[in-house]
């Protein structure tokens, strides 16, 4: 009897999503909200969703695998999350493998009460804490990087609950947006550098956060301010308090969230996401025009900086590439026949639009390579004459190591091959990725100052603005200088 296998159809040329937080304070409906708050983040993560509400001190928590939508829909399930507060998180694991002692917000009963903690990042040092925690006689019950804070906090020393939220948080390293919650106060933190987006919101009165503003849109809410690089929120029946638990530090706000990560209708460290994928194509445009018929995205995260190519060189932009987007995470394939046919699972060509034309096709990266051949194939085979593929963004040639799921540096296909054999290996007649600079300007910089630059852009330059204790650890000593040097 053959055996059918599972196909996990996102691998390909795109970084898997990061995680999504949120949290009401205060409020009758907070479970049912913050259901609906990880629903508009579901692109920020598809493997695993939870919830922890607080009901008058009893704490109740709710995490599965899969989609918010399979879940947290049931009136059932959020009965059972009583309380006029809750916290919820959406999962991609990036550090511990996908199961449901790694599904977040983490709980735990401390000496100064319960406390629950999602987190949007990845903490570079966390190892190496693990192991001195476990040292001291901490046992764990996840292999997920976020549960050090909870151990840091229940071993501090210091006096107050806030005093050891704090201790805990300067003691770890790497990229963090936290949404947690205690009987009495909801916390929201960003790291020093501020890489991973916060968003504070008003709903009746009620303080919200989340990782987006598309969360605030989803129920209603108020956008209020950003939690800033370094901050620390306070929320409780007195109020908000800001607290700066931080050194003063640049900000290197992610510009990966620009291009790729976030949804297109939020707003993200004080920019419209939409508008400055848009840019991206009009810069991209400016710096790679292209004689063609026809501008054509690879949906749906190409769709907007393709529209600001079309735009930008007087060119038609049309839906060459139909999406699907009722394909869930996995597929069974029972055959190598239909193994072949995993793209277009996703995507399908419209022949009408492709057919005896000049196609420029936007896709937002290229990871492996994998995708792109395929697609680029799909539209020969529906008839374009030329197929030039323009990608906006830099190449993406380094891992990331503050929250997102990318493959190893040999496994990435523009760190392995330069333009020209990139471009005969997808088969396109022409290939072209925004510079740096273009994606600075389109993010609202002049362009990037070598000596100071304003985003996290590691994954294009390798340049990677906190310490990666971690990694660095686990590297052989000859490959340790280039890590160094890169910091």
């Amino acid at each position: 009897m053959a055996t059918r296998r599972l196909i996990d159809i996102r691998e390909g040329d795109r970084f898997h999503d990061e995680c999504g937080v949120f949290g009401v304070f205060r409020n009758s409906g907070a479970s049912a909200l913050t259901a609906l708050g990880l629903h508009a983040l579901q692109h920020r993560g598809q493997e695993a969703a939870g919830i922890v509400s607080c009901d008058r001190g009893r704490f109740r928590v709710e995490r599965h695998m899969g989609l918010v939508g399979d879940n947290f829909t049931s009136q059932t399930v959020i009965d059972r999350l009583k309380g006029d507060s809750a916290i919820g998180h959406n999962r991609y694991s990036t550090t511990g493998e996908p199961a449901l002692h790694n599904v977040q917000p983490l709980f735990a009963e401390t000496a100064m009460g319960g406390f629950a903690v999602a987190h949007n990042g990845n903490l570079t040092n966390a190892r190496r804490v693990r192991g001195e925690l476990r040292a001291r006689g901490s046992i764990f019950q996840s292999t997920s990087d976020t549960e050090v804070l909870i151990h840091l906090l229940a071993t501090s020393t210091k006096g107050t609950f806030i005093e050891r939220f704090i201790d805990a948080v300067r003691q770890v390293e790497g990229a963090f947006a936290l949404v947690a919650l205690t009987s009495s106060m909801m916390i929201g933190c960003r790291d020093a550098l501020g890489i991973r987006p916060l968003v504070i919101g008003d709903y009746e009165g009620s303080f919200v956060l989340a990782s987006e503003t598309c969360a605030l849109d989803i129920i209603g809410a108020r956008y209020v301010r950003d939690v800033e690089p370094g901050e620390l929120v306070v929320i409780s029946d007195r109020g908000l308090e800001s607290i700066r638990p931080f050194p003063p530090s640049a900000d290197r706000f992610c510009v990966f969230e620009y291009v790729y990560f976030a949804r297109p209708d939020s707003s993200v460290a004080g920019r419209d996401v939409y508008t400055v994928r848009k840019r991206i194509g009009e810069e991209l445009a400016r710096e790679a025009p292209a004689a063609a018929d026809v501008v054509v995205p690879v949906p749906d995260s190409g769709t907007p900086a393709a529209i600001g190519f079309a735009e930008a060189s007087a060119l038609p932009f049309d839906l060459g590439i139909i999406r699907n987007h009722y394909v869930g995470r996995t597929f069974i394939e029972p055959s190598e026949q239909i193994r072949h046919m995993g793209v277009k699972l996703k995507h399908n060509a419209n022949r009408p639009v492709l057919a005896g034309k000049r196609v420029v096709l936007v896709d937002d990266s290229i990871v492996r390579g994998t995708t792109s051949l395929k697609i680029v194939e799909m539209v020969r085979e529906a008839g374009a004459a030329e197929v030039h593929m323009r990608i906006a963004s830099p190449p993406t040639t380094d891992s990331c190591f503050y929250g997102v799921d990318t493959p190893e540096k040999s496994k990435l296909i523009a760190s392995r091959m330069n333009l020209a054999e990139l471009a005969r290996y997808i088969r396109v007649d022409s290939l072209a990725y925004l510079s740096i600079d273009g994606l600075y300007r389109a993010a609202g910089e002049e362009r990037r100052e070598p000596e100071s630059p304003k985003y996290c852009d590691a994954c294009f330059t390798g340049e990677y603005p906190t310490e990666l204790t971690d990694r660095m650890e686990q590297l052989p000593h000859s490959q340790l200088s280039f890590l160094e040097n890169a910091q």
